[in-house]
């Protein structure tokens, strides 16, 4: 499958090279030129696949051109080595819990996936060129992006990982995950907003001389192997809803999806499922205080600004890079946009008050994303619909915050506690791209 870049100016490229390179010549993201459409048989049978079954249908459709067949099967099933379950939460309302992945956190199946994808790409690479120059992945990360990927990548032969992340603006927990690993893993602490780190990064691609000294790519959701794959969880999460309907013997209602959104990789991942055939009624995109998107759908101008700071700190995004994607993918269209997307925007209060009344009348905990999530579905769901919210992270990420908000003591999983261990090693950076360089310039 050939790739295009949403700025319209730079080569068609292959899989290989939009994978390996991230980001188009022109600063534009990677689109492919072709969505296919699953045929109905998959639809017919969702109800009775695993999720790696599933995952691997669709995978075959985006990447079965480029890939061979075994290989893109061993990817995806070492990928997905976890569950993403569906919970019902109340009434017509269920949670597709993403936090069952080695770092808690819903960036697990991309990160993986790319990192397994690259590592392809690279072998292959090396198998023509008799080369073995080593690559080095950039990515900036407001919380669970830099866990995900640090982990997916950790130990890799021929990689290297850089993760950029605001000073004092992602949990201490989160903060554990990718600051403790060493390795080939370097922790890149900067004094400023998750906007600062992605300028960073995208800066980093476009300078010629800092591409000449060393190989870059990205992990962070601009890169198509790193959003693609989570398509694969919002089809497995109507597969298990299918399943429990024919179980009870009832008609299967329409399909909501809710997803809380920062970046914009992960609902445009399911976007990019409805168009492969997926039956989403609708979706509705959720957002913290940085309500770029919302005032969008609202006003059809699209006006980025300088993220805030919330306690759902992974949607603290001023200008999401994703944007230009679904962008594209709707020709550009407003109202083509607003047919299928909804949104909603709510504060820091709105979020805890959900928090503490989801936890009160189910018992269900949300963390900050997820609560964002729940309050729009259930504001907006209707009696002939079920709906499902993408609960994002584990709410121990956010213990201190999840604690103080429900007067609770979260327990922390073992996974989580054993990140807690280790000492911390970062590289302190301002937000200018000359010390950047300079940096990276040395090693």
């Amino acid at each position: 499958m050939q790739y295009y870049s949403t700025n319209g100016k730079a080569p068609i490229a292959d899989l290989q090279k939009a994978v390996v390179k991230g980001l188009a010549e022109d600063k534009g993201l990677y689109m492919p030129e072709k969505i296919k459409t699953l045929p109905q048989s998959f639809f017919d049978n969702i109800q009775d696949m695993t999720f790696q079954e599933i995952a691997y249908n669709v995978a075959s459709a985006f990447f079965g051109e480029d890939v061979d067949a075994e290989s893109l099967k061993t990817i995806v099933y070492d990928t997905l080595s976890f569950d993403c379950p569906v919970v019902n939460v109340n009434d017509n309302i269920y949670s597709l819990e993403l936090f069952h992945g080695p770092t808690l956190a819903f960036k697990d199946v991309g990160a993986r996936f790319m990192a397994r994808l690259l590592q392809y790409f690279l072998k292959k690479q090396q198998g023509e060129t008799k080369s073995a120059e080593q690559v080095n992945v950039l990515v900036a990360t407001s919380g669970d992006t830099g866990s995900a990927v640090a982990n997916g990548f950790l130990g890799v032969d021929g990689i290297h990982v850089y993760v950029l992340y605001p000073k004092g603006k992602v949990s201490p927990i989160q903060e554990c995950q990718f600051t403790t690993l060493g390795k080939n893993i370097t922790a890149v602490e900067v004094d400023g907003v998750f906007d600062d780190c992605q300028a960073l990064v995208k800066s980093a691609f476009m300078d010629d001389e800092l591409n000449r000294h060393m190989r870059l790519t990205s992990a962070n959701s601009i890169n198509v192997a790193r959003f693609l794959p989570q398509a694969f969880y919002y089809f497995n999460a109507y597969a298990r809803l299918k399943k429990q309907y024919m179980d009870a013997q009832k008609p299967m209602p329409d399909f909501v999806v809710c997803t809380p959104s920062g970046n914009f990789g992960n609902i445009c991942a399911g976007l990019f499922a409805k168009r492969m055939g997926l039956p989403v009624k609708r979706f509705v995109a959720a957002n913290n205080a940085n309500s770029v998107f919302y005032e969008y759908l609202q006003t059809g101008k699209y006006c980025p600004r300088p993220s805030v700071q919330t306690i759902a700190n992974a949607m603290d995004v001023g200008d999401p890079s994703n944007f230009a994607r679904v962008y594209a993918l709707y020709n550009k269209e407003w109202e083509a946009i607003r047919k299928d997307i909804s949104g909603a925007t709510y504060t820091n209060g709105q979020i805890a008050d959900t928090m503490r009344q989801v936890y009160k009348n189910t018992g269900y905990v949300c963390d900050p994303h997820g609560a964002c999530g729940y309050r729009a579905l259930s504001e907006r769901i209707q009696p002939e619909e079920v709906g499902v919210f993408l609960e994002t992270a584990h709410p121990a990420k956010f213990k201190q915050t999840v604690d103080e908000i429900l007067a609770s003591d979260i327990e922390i999983p073992a996974k989580l506690r054993a990140f807690m261990q280790g000492e911390k090693q970062s590289e302190p950076m301002t937000k200018d791209f000359a010390d950047f360089k300079a940096y990276l310039m040395k090693q």
